[in-house]
Order: C-alpha cells, then sequence, then structure tokens
C-alpha cells in the first residue's frame, strides 16, 4: 500500500544541516547535509518507522493528506 507523508525539512544553521521531520509519525526526525540527503534519508526512516510498528502490531497510519506549502520570501 503507498502512503504519503507530509515532511518538513527545516535549515538548522546552528548545526548547519537540515532537519527532516514527519508531524503524522512521533519522533521520525533524521538529519542531511543536503536537500537531497535528508530527503532520502527521511524516507529511510519513515520506512523503518512503518516497519518497527508492523512488527510490533501497532497501527500504521494511512498518511497525511496531500499538502502544498510555499515558500514565501519578504524584505523587511
Amino acid at each position: 500500500m503507498s502512503r504519503r507523508f507530509k515532511v518538513v525539512v527545516e535549515w538548522d544553521s546552528d548545526g548547519r544541516e537540515y532537519v527532516a521531520r514527519v508531524p503524522a509519525l512521533p519522533g521520525c526526525v533524521t538529519h542531511g547535509k543536503t536537500r537531497p540527503e535528508v530527503l532520502e534519508r527521511v524516507r529511510e526512516a519513515i520506512e523503518g518507522y512503518i516497519e518497527a510498528l508492523s512488527a510490533s502490531g501497532d497501527p500504521i497510519p494511512p498518511g497525511d493528506a496531500d499538502v502544498t506549502i510555499e515558500e514565501v520570501e519578504v524584505t523587511a
């Protein structure tokens, strides 16, 4: 079954890396030096999270509704 999850990717200026979290999967967080790296890692983290839920008999969330997030830049 295919599922779609919202992933929030933010730049951590202190750690100088991207951080990705999956709101529908509490604690599912990873990081990477580049956007492609963090997106690959978060895909792996989601797969591992779902495998762990399945192995323990816990329900697997169906995923999030389709979401579009736009970045808006402003100058003040």
